[in-house]
């Protein structure tokens, strides 16, 4: 009897320490949308390439304009809704969404994010465009599997989901706008699916 006291101690001790080192307040609601935003985005993107595909697509284009900002409206709304979504789930779980844990999962998974985005604006520049699709999957793998560390294990995963998707992307650079589908749009809905029924839902 003595004995299972001590272990379930043991068992509190830990919790209390993975919770004070982990940010747990990640909704996988939010990567569920994040998935769908890009999903559309991407409907978009192909929409807008297929009614120039007798053309060539130039930097200083109309078309090459939109297809950026449909990217940065996706971005914008994926991060939007991750930061509603995280801080009602921070609430609720008596969390405080910005706390030491959280500051350091933000700085690790910006580092190699931050890095990707300049990568992949010089490849832009210099016109390298069939590496972009597979350094920002790579990168944002990266990102997603250092910062890890500091949140739920199933970013992890995510991660390296993402850099073997960039890998596999380099080989078949022609096709980075499904590769882009299959990373930012299905890998986050499926994640977010799993995320939310294991924990969002308790």
């Amino acid at each position: 009897m003595e004995n299972e006291k001590y272990l379930k101690d043991i068992q509190d001790i830990k919790q209390m320490m993975s919770q004070s080192t982990q940010f747990i307040s990640l909704s996988g609601l939010s990567g569920i949308l994040a998935g769908i935003y890009a999903l559309i985005g991407a409907f978009v993107v192909n929409y807008l390439i297929e009614q120039n595909k007798f053309d060539v697509i130039i930097i200083e284009g109309r078309t090459f304009k939109l297809i950026i900002l449909t990217a940065m409206i996706v971005l914008v709304l994926s991060l939007a809704t991750a930061y509603v979504m995280t801080v009602k789930k921070a609430k609720k779980v008596g969390e405080q969404v910005w706390n030491a844990s959280a500051r350091r999962l933000l700085i690790n998974f910006c580092i190699p994010l931050f890095t990707g985005g300049i990568f992949a604006l010089l490849l832009l520049r210099h016109e390298v465009y069939g590496l972009i699709a597979p350094i920002t999957l790579i990168f944002y793998g990266m990102a997603c599997l250092n910062a890890s560390k500091y949140t739920l294990r199933d970013v992890r995963y995510l991660g390296i989901t993402e850099i073997i998707l960039g890998l596999i992307a380099v080989e078949f650079s022609g096709y980075g706008l499904y590769f882009w589908v299959l990373g930012f749009g299905i890998c986050h809905i499926v994640y977010g699916a799993m995320m939310h029924f294991k924990y969002d839902r308790n």
